[in-house]
């Protein structure tokens, strides 16, 4: 574990999911490349923000800007809102669909660090006008760099272009190679080696250097996690492992066991897309829940929610008939106002809680403690939820049901033996179905994407054609009518040197594998 305890960039004392980060995504075009590229990229931006846009609930994305870097730098899109302007996104897209390059060389030099000086420039002109409008201040800006040349050129193009430039207001800066599936001249000359050391690191922002499959599944999933609460000033989860139920002096002495925790969705709520009661009925849970609890997030918050175990079961002493509601995960808290001797002692304590579960082959019942706040001497309801351990450093966390909200149900055994004639038929028939190892959700589509596109574009056609129709070609070349991005320049102050802090390419997790969180799920045991 990293020994540099990181600040926190003007980020608010409660964990939001409102206050997510702007994002600017800089698309670096080389060819041929961009040919197998483009497609692709296409269609999963359409694809995420047809989601994104149409999500309800606190804001997942705030504010979101295109460049696009090749002979010239060029701002597709300025910073823009994304809750609501599908349309204007949709039109943004289309111009990069139909952007064609040629001839087989690689941008110059200077033009990325320039589209990232000019994008930061973009948001500070930005966050200056809303600061004296909104309420609460624009959170740090993530700059992604996609890019089809080798990362650490880029990451060194970047090193060079931006050393005097100050990037306290950028939370990340994010160079994603794409790899896989590029067909043509990819085998770039590799860039000189330097040496590395901390005295020739010279980035304020942390550099994050990851490699992307060149398929739409694959940067789905990579936009997809722009969605996810990303703030780490406070912890989500206190899980208390010591039983309230015990006498004092049978606890662990003064030092009662909690697990601090952050809580990450499995999925989205179909509750909280247009259209999709008659796919998915909504379940609208207690108040005081967990679910509840995620979804008003934006809400402040003094303290983490409380989880106190109640006693263990068996891995198979519980119906799945009995759970409902949405899965979350829990992690090991990455809450930054944590000393690191804690975060390590509490990752560690987590990973020997989900060893000793899987070991004992248990499952752990908790209860949850009430966000309402108790008045008039009436106890509010309270929530009860089973944990299950997985082979991944995560716990799966889901509603049970409790003697209220039960009916009542009677339901035969098996015979021993059904009727021969029809065991035959049944037999012949599950013969010929397809058999698979898992289920992969990431294979199976509910044309969900062109469903929310049609919604977003039906009451704003005529708005979307006179966008998109910037984009027509003349003279069999494509009519240039971009936004530039031409701001007044703005003072820029020299960055105190830092050592920069490269994350080495971590590769995307793979489209074809199971997801693993829901890997150890215990099997219905109806």
């Amino acid at each position: 574990m990293n020994r540099r305890k990181t600040p926190s960039r003007g980020t608010s004392p409660a964990t939001k999911i409102s206050h997510q980060p702007p994002r600017l995504l800089i698309v670096h075009i080389a060819v041929p490349s961009w040919a197998d590229i483009c497609p692709n990229l296409c269609e999963a931006l359409q694809n995420f923000f047809s989601i994104a846009c149409s999500l309800k609930g606190p804001s997942r994305m705030s504010l979101f800007s295109l460049y696009t870097v090749q002979n010239q730098q060029e701002c597709v899109l300025p910073f823009v809102q994304v809750r609501g302007n599908f349309i204007r996104l949709q039109a943004c897209i289309s111009e990069l669909q139909m952007l064609q390059v040629e001839g087989c060389h690689r941008p110059p030099h200077a033009l990325l660090p320039l589209a990232v000086k000019d994008g930061l420039q973009q948001f500070k002109q930005y966050s200056s006008h809303m600061a004296s409008s909104a309420a609460q201040p624009c959170t740090p800006l993530e700059i992604t760099v996609l890019t089809s040349l080798p990362g650490k050129e880029v990451v060194k193009e970047l090193e060079e272009g931006l050393k005097d430039i100050n990037l306290l207001s950028v939370r990340r800066l994010q160079v994603v190679e794409v790899t896989k599936g590029i067909h043509g001249c990819t085998d770039w000359p590799s860039p000189t080696e330097e040496p590395s050391s901390d005295e020739s690191s010279i980035l304020e922002a942390d550099v994050v250097l990851e490699t992307l499959d060149n398929d739409v599944v694959s940067m789905e999933v990579f936009f997809k996690a722009w969605l996810h609460n990303s703030e780490t000033d406070q912890e989500n989860i206190h899980l208390f492992l010591t039983p309230q139920s015990l006498p004092p002096s049978s606890r662990v002495k003064d030092h009662p066991i909690c697990l601090k925790c952050d809580l990450q969705e499995r999925f989205l709520s179909p509750s909280l897309l247009p259209g999709t009661a008659d796919g998915v009925s909504r379940i609208d849970d207690p108040k005081g829940d967990i679910s509840t609890l995620y979804q008003m997030a934006s809400l402040s918050s003094d303290s983490p929610y409380k989880l106190q175990v109640v006693k263990a079961l068996t891995s198979n002493g519980i119906c799945e008939s009995l759970t409902y509601g949405l899965p979350f995960i829990l992690r090991p808290t990455s809450c930054w106002q944590l000393d690191w001797d804690e975060l390590e002692t509490n990752q560690q304590h987590f990973h020997a809680l989900c060893h000793c579960l899987l070991k004992r082959n248990w499952l752990l019942l908790a209860r949850g403690e009430p966000l309402i706040p108790r008045h008039n001497q009436n106890l509010p309801a309270c929530s009860f939820y089973v944990i299950t351990p997985s082979h991944s450093l995560t716990l799966l966390v889901k509603l049970v049901a409790t003697r209220e909200l039960m009916l009542p149900g009677f339901f035969p055994l098996l015979s021993e033996n059904p009727p021969e004639d029809s065991l035959k038929v049944i037999e012949s028939t599950l013969d010929s179905l397809d058999l698979g190892l898992t289920y992969n959700p990431l294979h199976v589509g509910s044309h969900l994407y062109s469903r929310l596109s049609s919604a977003h574009a039906k009451p704003q056609g005529r708005l979307y054609t006179s966008c998109a129709s910037r984009g027509l070609r003349k003279g069999g070349q494509l009519k240039t009518s971009r936004v530039r991005a031409t701001v007044v320049p703005l003072p820029v102050a020299p960055a105190p040197r830092r050592a920069l802090k490269m994350t080495e390419a971590r590769k995307a997790p793979s489209v074809t594998s199971l997801p693993s969180d829901l890997e150890e799920e215990c099997p219905p045991q109806t």
